[in-house]
């Protein structure tokens, strides 16, 4: 796993400490925790934060937080730490945790973690935010936190629904915090540094003996979003330490110089001027700011690469291509950064509609609101984030594809095509102890795969991430249509139908259920006991080469966190390279926009980005050091994750063969895959319930229905009901047909969707959702529906009519679910209780469906499964 590294940057720590309440029981403890973790901060060992970057914030009024918090969120641009340590509460419900002051009533004049807090980080100009919340019932901050934008980085005190002591102990620093103070100062045995994910570790271990006052294990929690890598809180280990580097050191030196100037400055000016005829124009640097602001470019990326690229992204801004003066910049001083780069990820599909609908994606989307702190901003549905500078696809494939999806005229967006920046292959992987003896691991054709996989060898399954929603797997797709007998890809011409479903056949289900091989190998993994798994022993998964050595070498990998070491060899896969098949190239597109004012700089900062990332001595080092191939592919330097050989790959004996197929062929071979597909249909259920639009549910539940509504198409149709009926709110059975059934039109369920994001008030419905009574009745429709593979999709916030539900519905729901013809039920639940709940469990269960909760993959797991219904084999051969 990559780690962010922030020393040199511009960085702060807020620490809110609340001790003495007017009208709530006082916390001796916390009058200690910030002097204490300012301390600790401010350490020699730690390295980190400069004084004058940390914040100590006493709140009496909740406006003296909300000031703090503007403060820092500008100020910061590297990392930005906040901290807070006092009484917390929550509704009946457990939702909207409120953050106490002074002046806090029981209900009354407290700071909305949902409603202020996270909005203002929202907006923060740091490239990453940590938070650390010590209060009752801080464990119930995290279904809001999945809302986040920004790499954001949750550590909560205890589990949801806890009450902690801390802060009721003798003065001195609380528990919670002592232990916190303990890590940052004294490290972790065996590391160079203290990580976020380390310091989560080290607490839960420190807090093990302690108990919560209602008698359970007191068990720190945490949670991450939009990033996968991790971030350096503290540089402090019971190790020998290794010195600052000289560049942090000197930069640091700079900075403190600096701020003496305004100082000198004005001495020198009241002893000179008067000695002078004329007037001498001093331009007094910024206290704060001695650089001016980077222009900041944003990368688009597939979520594989994420990690990788965004170390990238912060070597080549601390590098000196991105902080030595150039000629014709006047006199921007040495040590600045031009550029600073927000990396961002989304799936293929996404990607895709993006550019399609570029009109949309640039600028402030319809149905947003005001771009500042405390604005209720929706996120266009079919906007995969902020409108791209950079994007790095996974293969020239997607590329293809997104400009074959692009309007021939009039798009805002223009795709300027360059050399890709690294190399992996693909790679099968096989169960090491069912390892093919009779097939080279290198350069095997597929049919020698296909052979030595099948029921009479070592029947294997074949998995492959879909090729709707990943690089991967549409390339891994490519190569079985066009490679298949080991020849060129680029010159097989047209794919043949018959060999496309043969291939489709091999591929088991859930086959394509998979956002990509990440999400595919993370399911995988030993420790995961994720809902819906395949047995690991007998599958095969068609991956990257890069993703197949994070998972043997027990790297972070899609939502699987780092394991302490490589897995046992009986858990491991082992890379079997199909031949001829092209590897993921990673190719730069710079993205330009029609009427973008700084449009040149832009080009520029761009170009230098693209040139580093090609050197040697520049990006190639870092993407190298990440287990990519180079662009040289003069083999894996010393130091590569490849040449582990716990890894279990072959990258010096298999080949990067380069991508050469032409358009044409990628459109042919998508539209082979899409008629080797059976016919499908979906009903989608939305909970159109007011509690949707709490805690940042709603923007999520029209990104799961939009990239539903995205998949259909002439032969996958689709309808759209919403319940409970605004029409008739009190009528369980009753819901809202916004696109009847059997709908091939995604236009349709856009505009629909578009209308609840933007005018939620007037179509969410201000009573309790059924979602038993509607399911029901979406069970009896599709039950009798001619289609023959069909599935519900139900994404809803909790269900809320048990209270008022005859008996009989339960009953008769059991019995449409177990009677046959089978309609699997897909549900995204964001309810605080997930899936836990009997009810939804048996419902996925017994329909051969599946339930995902609430979090940060949820939408792509559920876009995936969506994405399986109609593969050829639907069940296990």
């Amino acid at each position: 796993m990559s780690e962010y590294d922030a020393r040199g940057k511009v960085n702060r720590a807020l620490l809110i400490c609340v001790d003495d309440y007017r009208h709530l029981p006082p916390l001796p403890a916390v009058k200690d925790n910030a002097q204490e973790l300012e301390r600790a901060l401010l350490a020699p060992g730690t390295d980190l934060f400069t004084r004058g970057e940390v914040v100590v914030c006493r709140p009496q009024e909740p406006w003296e937080v909300e000031q703090a918090l503007d403060a820092v969120t500008q100020e910061a641009r590297g990392l930005l730490l906040v901290y807070f340590s006092g009484h917390g509460r929550v509704g009946r419900d457990g939702g909207n945790l409120q953050l106490t002051v002074g002046a806090s009533e029981p209900r009354h004049k407290t700071v909305s973690w949902q409603d202020m807090v996270l909005p203002y980080l929202d907006n923060a100009r740091a490239d990453r935010i940590v938070i650390v919340l010590e209060c009752c019932y801080a464990g119930n901050a995290s279904e809001a936190f999945y809302a986040c934008r920004k790499p954001t980085s949750l550590l909560m005190a205890a589990q949801p629904n806890r009450r902690i002591f801390s802060g009721e102990e003798p003065t001195g620093g609380s528990v919670f915090n002592r232990a916190l103070v303990r890590t940052l100062q004294q490290g972790v045995p065996g590391k160079r540094f203290v990580t976020f994910e380390d310091l989560v570790r080290s607490l839960r271990d420190q807090l093990a003996a302690e108990r919560t006052p209602m008698g359970d294990v007191w068990e720190p929690r945490s949670a991450k979003q939009n990033t996968v890598d991790d971030v350096v809180l503290s540089f402090a280990t019971p190790e020998a330490r290794p010195p600052t580097p000289l560049r942090i050191r000197l930069r640091r030196r700079l900075k403190a110089y600096v701020r003496h100037w305004p100082r000198i400055l004005l001495i020198l000016a009241i002893v000179l001027v008067p000695a002078t005829s004329g007037v001498v124009l001093l331009t007094l640097p910024d206290r704060e700011a001695p650089c001016p602001p980077a222009l900041e470019l944003r990368l688009l990326t597939a979520p594989e690469a994420e990690p990788a690229l965004r170390r990238a992204a912060f070597d080549y801004e601390m590098s000196e291509a991105n902080t030595r003066p150039l000629s014709g910049e006047g006199d921007l001083p040495d040590g600045c950064r031009r550029a600073q780069i927000t990396v961002y990820s989304a799936a293929k599909d996404q990607v895709d509609q993006g550019f399609a609908a570029a009109d949309r994606w640039q600028g402030e989307a319809r149905g947003t609101g005001e771009d500042r702190p405390g604005g209720q901003v929706t996120d266009p549905l079919y906007r995969p984030g902020p409108q791209p500078d950079i994007w790095i696809p996974e293969s020239t494939a997607d590329y293809d594809e997104a400009r074959r999806g692009m309007p021939p005229k009039g798009s805002p967006a223009t795709l300027h095509y360059t050399a890709p920046v690294a190399y992996t292959p693909l790679v099968v992987g096989i169960p090491a102890p069912r390892r093919l003896d009779d097939v080279e691991p290198a350069g095997a054709s597929w049919p020698e795969l296909l052979t030595g996989t099948d029921r009479d060898h070592r029947d294997l399954r074949l998995l492959r991430p879909s090729p709707v929603l990943s690089g991967t797997g549409l390339l891994h797709t490519l190569g079985l249509y066009l490679a298949r007998d080991g020849s060129d890809a680029a010159s097989a011409g047209t794919p043949d139908p018959a060999l496309a479903r043969q291939a489709e056949e091999r591929l088991a289900a859930p086959g394509s259920q998979y956002a990509g091989s990440t999400e595919l190998l993370c399911s995988l993994r030993p420790d995961t006991d994720a809902a819906g798994s395949v047995d690991r022993t007998r599958s095969a998964p068609l991956v990257s080469e890069k993703s197949l050595a994070d998972y043997n070498l027990g790297h972070a990998i899609g939502s699987c966190p780092a394991l302490d070491s490589p897995l046992p060899l009986r858990d491991r896969y082992i890379a079997y390279y199909p031949g001829n098949v092209p590897a993921l190239d990673h190719p730069l597109i710079r993205v330009d926009w029609h009427g973008t004012a700084d449009a040149a700089p832009r080009q520029a900062a761009v170009a230098r980005f693209a040139t580093w990332l090609r050197e040697p001595d520049g990006g190639q080092r870092t993407l190298t050091a990440q287990g990519y191939r180079g662009v040289r592919d003069s083999g894996p330097r010393r130091g590569s994750p490849l040449l582990d050989s716990r890894a279990d790959v072959s990258p010096l004996v298999a080949p990067t063969v380069p991508f050469t197929a032409d358009p044409e062929q990628v459109s042919r071979v998508l539209d082979g895959y899409d008629k080797a597909q059976r016919s499908s249909q979906v009903l989608i259920l939305l909970d159109a319930s007011t509690s949707m639009a709490e805690n940042g549910k709603l923007p999520v539940a029209l990104g799961a229905a939009g990239r539903a509504v995205e998949l259909a198409g002439p032969r996958h149709t689709y309808g759209l009901w919403t319940f409970p009926d605004r029409a008739r709110p009190g009528d369980r059975d009753a819901v809202r047909e916004l696109v009847p059934l059997g709908s091939a039109d995604p236009a349709r369920g856009r505009a629909a969707l578009d209308r609840i994001a933007s005018r939620p008030d007037g179509e969410l419905v201000d009573h309790g959702a059924a979602m038993e009574e509607a399911l029901t009745r979406a069970l009896r429709t599709m039950k009798t529906s001619p289609a023959t593979n069909k599935a519900i999709v139900l994404v809803l916030d909790q269900d809320d009519g048990a209270a008022g539900r005859a008996a009989g519905v339960e009953r008769t729901l059991g019995t449409l679910v177990e009677d046959g013809p089978d309609v699997p039920v897909l549900a995204l639940v964001m309810g605080k209780s997930g899936c836990d709940t009997f009810a939804l469990q048996h419902l996925a269960d017994a329909s051969h469906g599946q339930c995902v909760p609430s979090g940060p993959q949820a939408v792509d797991t559920l876009a995936g499964r969506i994405a399986s219904i109609g593969t050829a084999t639907k069940g296990d051969r």
